[in-house]
């Protein structure tokens, strides 16, 4: 029978089935609530029952509260009364769970009296990534039954563990048959009571909490440890006070610490910016002119022009997914180094136990190298990883298109260049397209999918679903000079050349940005990447600070120096070599030095950023503001807890960023002028979310 739309319920034997199906995800929506409520009340007046199961529909088990509800008025019963009924149930209660159990869905489960799984499924507490912490209970039921080291894990990590990790760890009772989650948890439903195993409540058990106690260095140690990955974000610091409160105080009262705990991250813009992302992130998936009618490629075999860092890299991404990949050279050391790069980070990955050897042989043996361009005839999909220059990639396309198949895509992987002039070399336009990874280019996550004037809707459509096939975050963008984030950070490469010139030091603006929460600044950054990417050593004319140290043969950590001096272990300290060149060229060009304020520093590079941003969206590069800060965020270290360019400028209000952006102006002349795009929504009062 039908308790509600989307609860039903049913009697086989002894025990009450209970069944939840709210596609996509079961999300524990008001209604999923009320329906548990009711379904578990009439299994409690039902004397024929002596045990309950709970178990949902669809592909998975409640993946969460509806993040939906968030900051609309509560609904009754709310997520933590209807534990209440759950747990306060006088006949057992059994959870069982296919897919994942997340967030609020595995803070349901932990108040049944008993928890099975199908071996396929996966448990979690992912509220962290939102800037949160488990709201219902997760920190405090959690350690009582994990222990607090494995509870502070999984809570301040935020990501599930297989079902049979959790059942190894006491958080699930038995795994059942896959496939058979139904039949399996009735039959040990049916063991509970054959076997009168008691009410088991995870807020009453304390012996794991003891352990703790016996330990009390445990929480100390495990921030000492997590520093570095936790550095900028206020949620894990509050996850771990929380736990805290699970030892250190009665249930009721760790409760009551809970929730504090959990609006404080609510109302800090911390989450806002979290949750920004976690939308926006899904949001760029979606192309605005490309619907479900549009027909998607077949991509079954792979071509990769360039074994270098970047082709190797692109190659392992489809590698990884089971596509075989051809990979082209023009010489056979250049070629065979490739190859052996390759071979040795996979065999790295199986080193560190996160790969099979067996994978390794299995994703080499799905490579193919070779020095004929003429091999990749029969590849669906063609990607050209050479040196950025243009002629030499329209040569390529050239090429390509007199070799590669009808129907075949051409994708470029370059960084800054015209899409649309590459196009031009071949005679079909329409199956060209910019494919722009992100070094290093097996684990990065972004992807720029770069559509041209010609590029036809089946291919970008294609682009973007491979996107998710390769495990990366596509974000389609228009053809411009270095699309969309290579051109935000062109702005603030502008600017951070100016104030070392200026009066400023590399370390000084390296360590703004990194206080403002990027993993490493802006000089550093270079340096890692190599000060030799791009630079031409036949055309150098010592034109700035960088074609400088490149002509000293300073080409950043891999040559010991660059911005910063390195050690044998790319351990940097400031240069005091790199810095003589700053004076003297500032000197040169009649750029008086001057102390230079951490503001300063911020706010030129940083609404350089923002101003430029405002360009893009207003010229229609990028369809939306959210896409600009997914860009940064997943590409370019912008910090996930200040949500990216666009959302930082929204939280302060466009009104105060024009005005900024005009003192700027005045101060340091026409390049801050601002765009028109922050001038209109700042008279409207709207922010970059509306444009």
């Amino acid at each position: 029978m039908q308790v509600n739309d989307v609860t039903s319920y049913e009697v086989e034997g002894r025990v009450a089935v209970v069944t939840v199906d709210s596609p996509p995800v079961n999300a524990l929506s008001a209604a999923v609530r009320q329906g548990i409520a009711a379904a578990v009340g009439k299994a409690q007046a039902d004397p024929a029952v002596g045990a309950v199961v709970l178990l949902c529909g669809g592909r998975t088990f409640f993946a969460g509260a509806d993040i939906t509800e968030f900051g609309k008025p509560p609904v009754e019963p709310s997520l933590r009364n209807l534990q209440l009924v759950v747990e306060n149930a006088t006949k057992p209660v059994v959870a069982a769970m296919h897919g994942t159990a997340l967030g609020g869905g595995l803070e349901l489960a932990l108040v049944a009296h008993y928890r099975v799984a199908v071996p396929s499924a996966r448990c979690g507490l992912p509220e962290v990534n939102l800037g949160l912490l488990p709201g219902a209970g997760g920190t405090q039921r959690l350690p009582r039954i994990v222990g607090v080291e494995k509870a502070l894990e999984m809570i301040t990590g935020g990501t599930p563990i297989s079902a049979k990790a959790a059942q190894a760890i006491g958080l699930i009772d038995a795994l059942v048959d896959e496939g058979r989650l139904r039949e399996g948890a009735i039959a040990y439903a049916n063991a509970v009571l054959d076997e009168g195993r008691p009410l088991v409540k995870v807020r009453d058990k304390n012996d794991r909490l003891d352990e703790a106690r016996a330990n009390p260095q445990v929480f100390a140690d495990f921030r000492k440890a997590n520093a570095r990955k936790f550095r900028g974000f206020h949620a894990p610091e509050n996850c771990i006070r929380a736990v805290e409160g699970a030892v250190n105080l009665p249930f009721d009262e760790g409760m009551v610490q809970e929730r504090a705990l959990f609006d404080e991250l609510f109302a800090d813009s911390q989450s806002a910016a979290q949750r920004h992302v976690f939308f926006a992130e899904r949001q760029a998936a979606k192309i605005d002119d490309i619907g479900a009618d549009v027909p998607v490629l077949p991509v079954a075999k792979v071509g990769v022009i360039g074994a270098g860092t970047m082709g190797g890299g692109i190659a392992m991404n489809f590698l990884n997914a089971g596509i075989p990949v051809t990979i082209v050279e023009t010489k056979q050391e250049a070629l065979d180094r490739g190859l052996g790069i390759i071979r040795r980070n996979y065999a790295a990955t199986a080193a560190k136990g996160k790969m099979k050897p067996e994978d390794v042989e299995g994703r080499m043996a799905l490579l193919t190298g070779t020095l004929a361009l003429e091999d990749l005839a029969d590849s669906d999909l063609i990607i050209e990883a050479v040196f950025e220059n243009l002629d030499v990639k329209k040569q390529v396309f050239a090429r390509l298109d007199a070799i590669a198949k009808p129907g075949a895509i051409l994708a470029t992987n370059t960084s800054y260049l015209d899409i649309d002039a590459i196009a031009a070399a071949t005679g079909r336009p329409e199956s060209v397209i910019g494919l722009h990874f992100f070094s290093p280019a097996n684990v990065m996550k972004l992807l720029e999918i770069v559509r041209t004037r010609d590029t036809a809707k089946p291919i970008v459509a294609t682009a973007a679903k491979l996107a998710k096939t390769i495990g990366k975050i596509g974000v389609t963008v228009g053809n411009g000079f270095g699309f969309v984030g290579n051109r935000i950070l062109a702005a603030r490469n502008r600017e951070a050349d100016r104030l070392i010139l200026e009066g400023a030091s590399p370390a000084d603006v390296d360590r703004v940005l990194y206080d403002f929460g990027f993993p490493m600044g802006h000089f550093q950054m270079r340096d890692l990447v190599g000060l030799d990417v791009g630079w031409n050593p036949a055309t150098t004319a010592s034109a700035n600070v960088r074609e400088i140290l490149n002509e000293m043969g300073r080409h950043g950590q891999k040559s010991g120096g660059g911005y910063y001096d390195y050690d044998e272990n790319r351990k940097h300290t400031p240069s005091p070599v790199a810095l003589k060149v700053i004076e003297d060229f500032a000197a040169r060009q009649g750029t008086p030095r001057r102390a230079v304020s951490d503001e300063e520093i911020r706010d030129r590079t940083l609404y350089a950023m923002v101003n430029e941003g405002a360009r893009i969206l207003d010229e229609g590069i990028a369809a939306r503001a959210s896409d600009i800060d997914i860009v940064w965020v997943t590409g370019y270290g912008w910090p996930k807890y200040r949500g990216g360019p666009m959302f930082w400028a929204d939280l302060q209000g466009l009104p105060a960023v024009l005005a900024r952006l005009k003192a700027l102006e005045a101060a340091h002349g026409s390049d801050f002028a601002p765009s028109p795009l922050i001038e209109r929504l700042a008279a409207e009062n709207k922010s970059f979310k509306d444009a």
